[in-house]
């Protein structure tokens, strides 16, 4: 797997800190760190999650600030909006890795998922109007017939992403590279996650050559563009004055989030 750049904002918790967290992200990749900006650049291999989890199970609280490369990021849930609270959330993070050729490293945690095996696509829209239903069909612009993910890309879909897999406990981790995306051809448009696995055009009929017979679409997400690194440097939302700690917490709209912590 192809090493990525991973910028987190660090809530520093004494002069101990940076001690802790390198110590807590230890053979995990070159740290590069700003002391005044409370600040760290993690050279990785492994998924943002999960130096997350190591960040603050050092005693530091930490937020993902921005990738290296050209990046984009979807929100999932059930109705492909931020303001839906529902079973289904998660996030799916884009970001490429070479400047050459297409490629991308496809990063994600996703909750409220039935165990086992789900489809993962990008569909050709981001128009959510009506839910999943309305982002069209699968991202496709060789007109090519659906496939796997290791597949050539004139037999596969560019947004044929194959499956994921969720645990006992309903979550879905994953980092994958995909060989045929680019990060600025997919803004804009969407994930979609269905109720059963892709079959990968391999069913024997005409719906597995369409979509995999992969089933309802459950989940989704407008794909939009994200923070590179030193890029964001937000403190503090001008809108209900939530500091960027304390939004960790915060639902992400509607009537609840002025409420206090």
């Amino acid at each position: 797997m192809a090493e990525i750049k991973v910028e987190f904002a660090v809530q520093m918790t004494g002069e101990q800190w940076e001690n802790n967290i390198r110590n807590a992200l230890s053979g995990m990749g070159k740290l590069e760190v700003d002391n005044q900006q409370g600040r760290i650049i993690v050279h990785t291999k492994e998924p943002w999650y999960m130096l997350q989890e190591k960040i603050e199970a050092s005693g530091c609280k930490a937020v993902l600030a921005g990738f290296g490369g050209q990046s984009a990021v979807s929100i999932i849930n059930t109705t492909g909006s931020d303001v839906d609270r529902c079973p289904i959330q998660g996030v799916i993070r884009f970001t490429a890795i070479r400047n050459d050729k297409p490629g991308v490293v496809v990063d994600g945690v996703v909750d409220g998922l039935t165990p086992g095996l789900h489809g993962i696509h990008v569909h050709e829209s981001g128009d959510v109007s009506a839910g999943c239903a309305s982002v069209g069909g699968h991202y496709n612009p060789r007109g090519s017939p659906h496939g796997s993910p290791n597949d050539d890309a004139s037999q596969r879909h560019a947004g044929d992403l194959g499956n994921i897999r969720a645990d006992d406990n309903g979550r879905a981790t994953f980092r994958f590279m995909d060989n045929i995306l680019e990060v600025y051809e997919i803004i804009g448009r969407s994930v979609v996650i269905t109720q059963n696995p892709d079959d990968f055009g391999r069913g024997g009929n005409e719906q597995s050559r369409v979509d995999g017979n992969s089933g309802e679409r459950i989940a989704c997400g407008i794909i939009a563009r994200s923070a590179g690194i030193l890029q964001n440097f937000k403190k503090i939302c001008a809108c209900d004055g939530v500091t960027l700690w304390d939004e960790r917490y915060k639902p992400i709209a509607g009537g609840t989030r002025a409420q206090k912590l």
